[in-house]
């Protein structure tokens, strides 16, 4: 017999293997699927709490699906993550004081699959950790081969179809990564920043405009001052010119509603070479550089913005010669100097304002006009928003789809070139004309359009979101017809956060619907954030971080400190990190296994709701599979202490009530898990076993087996305990993977069987409904003769005779009778007597149609009791009050389904009767 007590760290990596090398995980052969696909993590990452969170979902998904007997599929791989990835290799070589450009693009592409190689396996372990029952015989990567295949055929077909076109527009560009990025990847910064007031003279007089800008070393790209039309201040300087100060360049004074009168000074520059506003300002009067090289206005072909920055955000172009070369915020500072020296700097003022960062390289983003590749969103966008507005596919919870039709609705073409060299280098070869052709490589380029070469290949690659967004569908094969395909295509459901919704989801579901002509997905589960126990959001610099495998394994101090610490953006926070992590871990933290973590995140997973992670709910998982070691424990010892030989058993009362408690527990959980409340299946298991079968099934049959003197009656006992809890075991499965299987293991083990079998293999018990047989109500009797004995502390250790008087049926009687042994034992009774005498000195509890009576002759005080009977009828009285209100209340009885009405009724109806033994009990007691 095992004596050891439940230690996680003893089963879970070896299940895992098992689990892993049986196939387990793999499809099967039934002709109805289930399918998932893992939003895949970068490949360099680790497991943060969100992971974690989002995986054991899906988990519990694709297990429940898999033992209801469905051929799944839990497709796994990883990303690039083209920025981030290349970020850290350059960080490493900078260490080394080298480059990538140094080393050049072969040597880099080398350094990054090294790199891979080296880290690519942490986060798939990590997921291993976690129980996730992922088929990593389908493991795929989006720079395999046959990925890579699938994204080359994807952007040929746009191109081919006139989906993707290049063109010179302002992107947001990261000086840092040298390379643009999406609006998605802008992190907008409150600020306060500086504005300065500057002087333009108009063209050949002596008259000046002021205007207001924060960035006055763009002045050099200025091609034209703008007002509004209706700003009566300035509608004699429209049509006019002026000046630009330190570079003599003339430039039209332009009127646009653009222009908020009451902003600054009223009278703006525009640049469009370096802002987003004024590159569509400046289109739509067509600025332009003339012949006699000055600024001037025409048409929206003739549009031509000026750069004076080079992809290193310096000083190039137009701008006089002193500032080439010069950084943007070097510039700035030399231009002011200037301004003041020649009397164009009127004014200096703070100013709150918004400032882009990257969300990676958390630099300042500057405005850039490069060529780029950018597929034509707008058409896209319109199948995929009719597949939500047609209920093709469900978000969960459904306020998510405002969200995403506000964004597709005003969506902007997107812009999936990147100046990187690790990712999908775009397959575009330009000949000697710089013409442009798409295709998977020089030869097949020179081949289908017939050139003579040599071609030379576009240097960018493609954004990581493209790539991602084709993730159901070319992990299956795609462009191959395959049988995956066909099989498993769509996918399910998709188990996602609302942060990329718009990265991600949409984009999914728009090269989804253009290339397979079908939904990648048929519902999108969207969960909430996890946060800290304060309701806080976990970062790096709050140092409220906490990782998934340190709640698993455990972690020290020093280590936890040292993990909250390194590497801090804002070192001038470690002290403060520190201090509130020694008060809230003084002694680091403890291991609570892979299970209590996973059941942790199904309790709090209420649809629409951020989580805020609190420790004392892990304790608290942890020791409810102590609950469930120890409940087989009991099983195991009572096998052992009376030659249990596995074998048909006749069932009983107690068998059946139990039997019935995981069959209706059965039925819910099925509702709640396909409707995406896990919080609702956690909390219904965890009643059915902490309280229907530990505290119930176990103690109720511990007396019968004490008191049983017929092996037949014992071994039926232990063999109901055998069947009952195994069923139990595989409702739990899905939510607690190892400790049931490694129980189920031993249960086999017990039963004498040969061979392994896992839980995924033995599947959901068919289990049947069956009557009520009145064991609810055995359990109120024991429930209120421990109240009784708590409110009662001079009768809390006597032995106490119980009468039962009332209207109680004769089969409940026969129970009554037939438990009458156990419940006397249970309860420290000498004897159940059914007797409609009174009782001069008792105490009464009223129930549905009876009542309890405790002879109490020289064993309580008569004015205590009196007491405690005046407040419970106190009690009664104050329902009866609020339930007649409701229904006197003629709108509640005329809205409210029937159903419910009829409950209240019924409640009144009992509360009514209890009412009547509780005034008669205290009667008797004052007579």
């Amino acid at each position: 017999m095992d004596k050891k007590p439940y230690d996680p760290s003893e089963i879970e990596q070896t299940l895992y293997q098992e689990w892993e090398t049986s196939g387990l995980f793999e499809p099967g052969e039934s002709s109805e699927s289930y399918s998932l696909a893992i939003p895949p993590p970068n490949v360099t990452g680790t497991l943060h709490m969100g992971h974690g969170f989002q995986n054991a979902i899906m988990d519990c998904l694709i297990r429940y699906h898999r033992m209801s007997g469905k051929n799944t599929l839990w497709q796994v791989g990883t990303d690039h993550a083209g920025i981030a990835t290349e970020m850290v290799v350059e960080r490493r070589l900078n260490a080394e004081g080298k480059s990538k450009e140094s080393i050049g693009r072969a040597a880099f592409e080398k350094e990054v699959w090294d790199w891979k190689k080296y880290s690519g396996n942490k986060i798939t372990s990590q997921l291993r950790r976690l129980g996730s029952s992922l088929d990593w015989s389908s493991e795929r990567f989006t720079l395999d081969d046959e990925y890579q295949y699938a994204v080359q055929s994807a952007f040929i077909q746009l191109f081919e179809d006139g989906l993707i076109y290049q063109g010179k527009r302002l992107v947001n560009w990261d000086p840092v990564l040298e390379t643009s990025l999406s609006d998605l990847e802008v992190v907008n910064k409150d600020v306060v920043i500086k504005i300065w007031e500057i002087k333009y003279l108009l063209d050949s007089t002596d008259e000046f405009v002021t205007i207001a800008t924060t960035r006055p070393e763009t002045l050099f790209g200025d091609m034209a001052l703008a007002v509004n039309p209706d700003d009566e201040r300035f509608l004699h300087l429209v049509g006019k010119s002026a000046v630009i100060p330190l570079c003599d360049r003339v430039i039209p004074i332009v009127a646009d509603n653009y222009v908020d009168p009451e902003f600054g000074t009223g009278v703006v520059k525009i640049t469009p070479g370096h802002d987003f506003n004024d590159y569509e300002l400046g289109k739509r009067h067509g600025l332009h550089i003339n012949d006699d090289n000055q600024c001037c206005t025409g048409s929206e072909k003739e549009f031509d913005p000026i750069s004076i920055l080079s992809k290193e955000v310096k000083i190039i172009g137009v701008a006089p010669e002193k500032f080439h070369g010069m950084d943007r915020f070097d510039a700035r500072t030399e231009l002011l100097k200037d301004l003041d020296a020649q009397g164009f700097l009127l004014k200096e003022s703070e100013y709150e304002s918004t400032l882009p960062y990257g969300d990676r390289s958390d630099q300042i983003l500057e405005p850039l006009l490069t060529d780029q590749w950018y597929v034509d969103a707008k058409t896209l966008a319109k199948p995929a928003i009719e597949a939500v507005k047609s209920k093709e596919i469900t978000f969960v919870p459904a306020n998510w789809e405002k969200t995403y039709f506000q964004w597709m609705d005003n969506i902007q073409d997107w812009c999936v070139s990147r100046q990187l060299w690790w990712g999908h280098r775009i397959p575009i070869w330009y000949d000697a004309d710089g013409q442009a052709y798409a295709g998977h490589s020089e030869e097949d380029v020179m081949e289908k359009n017939n050139l003579a070469g040599p071609l030379i290949q576009e240097e960018d690659v493609l954004d990581t979101w493209f790539s991602s967004s084709l993730w159901t569908f070319a992990t299956l094969g795609w462009p191959e017809k395959t049988s995956k395909l066909e099989l498993f295509h769509p996918t399910t459901a998709l188990v996602t956060g609302f942060d990329i919704i718009f990265f991600w989801v949409a984009r999914m579901i728009m090269m989804t619907k253009y290339f397979m002509k079908e939904v990648p997905f048929k519902e999108v589960y969207i969960t909430g954030l996890i946060k800290d126990e304060n309701g806080q959001k976990m970062s790096k610099s709050k140092g409220n971080i906490l990782d998934p495998i340190d709640l698993i394994d455990g972690v020290s101090l020093e280590a936890l400190l040292e993990k909250r610490t390194e590497g801090m953006m804002q070192p001038q926070l470690k002290e403060k990190i520190i201090k509130q992590t020694k008060k809230q871990f003084p002694d680091g933290i403890e291991s609570y296994g892979t299970d209590a973590l996973r059941y942790t995140y199904y309790s709090l997973a209420s649809p629409g709701r951020d989580i805020n992670f609190d420790i004392g709910r892990i304790k608290g998982y942890r020791n409810f599979c102590n609950k469930i070691w120890n409940a087989f424990r009991f099983i195991e010892m009572q096998a052992a202490t009376h030659s249990y030989q596995p074998a048909e058993h006749k069932a009983d009362a107690l068998s059946d009530w139990m039997s019935q408690k995981i069959f209706q527990s059965s039925l819910n959980c099925k509702t709640h898990i396909e409707t995406y409340r896990f919080d609702l299946a956690a909390a219904e298991i965890y009643e059915l076993v902490w309280s229907n079968f530990c505290d119930w099934n176990i103690e109720l049959s511990k007396v019968a087996i004490q008191k049983s003197t017929d092996p037949s009656v014992t071994a039926d006992l232990i063999g109901n305990l055998f069947k009952n809890f195994e069923n139990i075991l595989k409702l739990l499965h899905p939510f607690m993977p190892f400790i049931t299987e490694e129980l189920f293991a031993k249960m086999n083990a017990l039963k004498g069987f040969d061979g392994r079998q896992f839980l995924v293999e033995a599947g959901f018990a068919n289990l049947t409904t069956s009557k009520d047989n009145g064991v609810d109500e055995l359990i109120n009797i024991i429930s209120e003769l421990r109240v009784i004995r708590s409110e009662n502390a001079n009768i809390k250790d006597e032995t106490l005779h119980l009468v039962l008087s009332g209207n109680l049926a004769p089969s409940m009687v026969k129970l009554i009778q037939e438990f009458e042994e156990i419940v006397c034992g249970i309860a420290k009774l000498d004897a159940i007597e059914f007797s409609t005498e009174d009782y001069e000195e008792s105490i009464e509890k009223a129930m549905t149609n009876y009542k309890i009576i405790i002879p109490l002759a020289g064993l309580i005080d008569p004015e205590e009791e009196l007491e405690r009977l005046r407040k419970e009828l106190g009690n009664v009285e104050n329902d009866i009050k609020i339930i007649s209100s409701k229904l006197e209340n003629e709108q509640f009885v005329a809205k409210a389904p029937e159903a419910v009405v009829q409950k209240e009724k019924g409640k009144i109806t009992t509360a009514e009767n209890k009412k009547l033994m509780l005034e008669k009990s205290i009667t008797k007691l004052q007579s």
